[in-house]
């Protein structure tokens, strides 16, 4: 068996693992829907409804998997209860497929000549900066030249934690007093990243919700930044949920693709909770690719998003 091969299978059983509690969570619910029936009804769709519902799969994507189910099963006339496991599976899987949904590459970069600059946003609390120190380690380890931008010039916690990430991974830090101008720090970290020959650049942002306009005003200041340097920065905008608030998270998603143009997500702390529905809801009612999943406290536990592998370890016995 190759490396590739044993890298797959490891990470595939860190996916398996830090999905269990959801997984748990879900086939309970799915028996009980299921006991003493022998095949899907409507009381079974009612039922089948409701737990989709509060595995905070969402509203709007419950009523689009309910639909396609009733479809398939006035297509196919009878369908058992004991095929209702593989049926959900297929239309979820199909459902990520229509929205657009792409399975990742492991930690890929488009090429180019300046250095390709991601700037984070999201809530205080949600894993944002471990998720930025765990994307560099990642990038570092494939063997790309990262800097990071401590943008979060309002918490004192957030630069002295995105500081021991830089240590940790090996890679600098880009920072100033507290309370400067996060545009000017911004400014400074792609400069200095420029100038170096860097791969790729992170920059954290504040994560303050109180004032939606003063947030969208700060936001559109630094991407205005820099383009002074660099003129397409930043190429993605990655918004990091945290997959066990559940609809918090659809409702942090809301305000921040109103904030700002938003390119993609991440998902984390998938492993302490039971609410991984989330993850198929977000995808389908926000259009926009998940491309990270947290499954697990580990350096290496942040994986690129795969839906074929998210919806395989979810169904897994």
């Amino acid at each position: 068996m190759g490396l590739f091969s044993i890298f797959t299978k490891e990470k595939k059983e860190t996916l398996d693992k830090g999905l269990e509690k959801t997984k748990e969570s879900f086939f309970s619910k799915i028996t009980r829907v299921v006991a003493g029936k022998s095949k899907v009804d409507d009381e079974v769709l009612d039922n089948l409804e409701e737990v989709l519902l509060t595995s905070d799969v969402g509203a709007e994507t419950t009523l689009r998997i309910i639909d396609r189910i009733e479809k398939r099963v006035a297509r196919d006339k009878y369908v058992g209860t004991d095929e209702l496991n593989r049926i959900l599976k297929e239309e979820i899987a199909a459902l990520l497929a229509d929205n657009g949904t792409i399975d990742g590459d492991d930690f890929s970069l488009p090429e180019s000549s300046d250095p390709y600059v991601i700037m984070v946003v999201g809530v205080n609390g949600v894993g944002k900066t471990t998720t930025i120190g765990k994307l560099a380690y990642q990038f570092t380890k494939a063997g790309k030249k990262v800097y990071l931008g401590a943008a979060d010039t309002f918490r004192a916690a957030a630069v002295e934690q995105l500081v021991i990430w830089g240590e940790r991974v090996g890679c600098p830090v880009i920072k100033q007093k507290m309370g400067a101008d996060p545009a000017s720090v911004a400014f400074d970290t792609l400069s200095s990243a420029k100038a170096n020959g860097a791969d790729v650049v992170i920059i954290d942002t504040a994560g303050r919700l109180h004032n939606k306009v003063n947030l969208m005003n700060e936001l559109s200041k630094i991407k205005q930044v820099m383009h002074k340097v660099i003129p397409n920065a930043p190429q993605e905008v990655l918004l990091v949920l945290d997959g066990s608030t559940g609809q918090n998270a659809f409702e942090q998603a809301r305000q921040f693709t109103k904030a700002t143009d938003v390119t993609s997500l991440a998902i984390t702390k998938l492993d302490g909770t039971a609410r991984g529905g989330v993850v198929i809801g977000i995808s389908d009612q926000f259009k926009i690719p998940v491309k990270y999943i947290g499954v697990g406290e580990g350096i290496d536990h942040l994986q690129v998003f795969r839906k074929a592998e998210f919806v395989d370890s979810l169904f897994k016995s």
